[in-house]
């Protein structure tokens, strides 16, 4: 797909997770974000948060800090450690201006924060500089992803494949025997025609191929 290609093609639009307890703040973010044509989903305290974003899969969470019950740097932790979350870029939403907070968000595996009250500007830019990075990062995982399935098929018609020498049929690496055209197949893009050898008409057909001649080798 061309550059030009790939600008025309539909998007998925970035979802968003919104954690914070305080309605308000909920609203003024959604009413910021919601013009953007982000998909958004809202949770008003932790246990919310670690079930939505594990269903939801964000590819950003607005993360709160103060909050009854576990707080954001303990939700953030957890979603760190757990395997489903824990590539999900998180920005802190908080009134804590001091570098004691900030600095903690760092170490609990945030990955930016937006200071209280919200600048309308401040809060778009983060949100899709985050969002821009994400998607690179998945674009790059998913071409790591088809790379290693090409090395993989390359390493299997490059390596040593054991062929009857009978039948000629082609052992894989579980023991199975195949067609030599299906094992081709299934481990190359090669696409077959069938036809028909001049020394196998020799064989089966005696005689055909001196009345319409072998062709010119050359």
């Amino acid at each position: 797909m061309t550059q030009e290609q790939e600008d025309k093609a539909p998007k998925t639009a970035a979802k968003v997770l919104v954690v914070d307890d305080n309605p308000a703040n909920i609203d003024v973010m959604v009413r910021m974000l919601e013009p953007e044509g982000y998909n958004l989903a809202i949770a008003t305290h932790g246990e919310k948060a670690m079930k939505v974003a594990d269903h939801f899969l964000p590819d950003l969470i607005l993360l709160d800090v103060i909050m009854p019950g576990m707080d954001g740097f303990e939700i953030c932790r957890l979603l760190k450690k757990n395997s489903v979350t824990q590539e999900i870029p998180i920005i802190f939403v908080t009134a804590k201006r001091e570098n004691e907070a900030i600095v903690k968000g760092f170490e609990s595996g945030g990955q930016d924060y937006i200071s209280k009250p919200f600048n309308r500007e401040e809060v778009l830019s983060r949100v899709r500089t985050h969002l821009r990075l994400r998607m690179l990062m998945k674009k790059q995982d998913r071409l790591i992803a088809d790379l290693t399935q090409a090395l993989d098929r390359v390493r299997q018609l490059s390596g040593l494949l054991p062929i009857c020498s009978s039948c000629k049929k082609i052992r894989d690496d579980g023991g199975d025997w195949h067609q030599l055209e299906t094992y081709i197949k299934n481990h190359s893009e090669a696409v077959f025609s069938h036809g028909i050898c001049p020394d196998c008409i020799s064989e089966l057909y005696p005689g055909l191929m001196d009345k319409i001649g072998r062709p010119d080798p050359s």
